[in-house]
């Protein structure tokens, strides 16, 4: 059964008792890769291995997500600055232990670079029972391959529509 997560605002990026961040440099260009996070939302699962389905709900400022496993999010669109932040809360989930989770996708253009490549930093900042905590910081190394696959795939996917 799902339940409501605390309604957490943007300041919960730099404050969760749990932050993850991950950065990967890509060769697409940040606009790309924006649209990739907040225009295309359908398309998730097309590069996101993890991710099973997601949608836009609420007239585009909420999605609902659906994860390998069974694992579902109803979230919130906190920030949708394109082409620089894109960042959503969980409001409800099936996720045992959780109390919060928000997730920012940051996006600066890459300096030095021979094209118009991306810095893609993703925090995942989350608050939850304490064997949660644990065991998300004992997987950090897992989120942050996920993370990067991802990445990767999205530019491949990118790079072939551009071509």
């Amino acid at each position: 059964m799902a339940h409501r997560l605390n309604p957490v605002g943007l300041d919960f990026v730099a404050s969760a008792p749990v932050r993850l961040v991950f950065t990967r440099e890509v060769s697409a260009p940040p606009e790309a890769v924006y649209a990739a996070l907040a225009d295309d939302v359908t398309g998730w699962p097309q590069w996101f291995a993890a991710v099973t389905l997601c949608r836009p709900t609420g007239g585009g400022t909420g999605r609902e997500v659906r994860l390998k496993g069974g694992t579902r999010f109803q979230e919130s669109i906190l920030a949708a600055d394109g082409p620089e932040r894109y960042v959503y809360r969980v409001d409800r989930t099936n996720a045992p232990g959780l109390r919060a989770l928000v997730e920012e996708w940051r996006l600066s253009p890459t300096a030095g670079g021979t094209g118009p490549g991306t810095r893609v930093q993703w925090t995942f900042a989350m608050d939850g029972a304490a064997v949660l905590r644990v065991a998300l910081k004992l997987g950090r190394a897992g989120l942050g391959r996920a993370f990067r696959d991802a990445v990767t795939t999205l530019d491949e996917r990118l790079a072939s529509r551009a071509g």
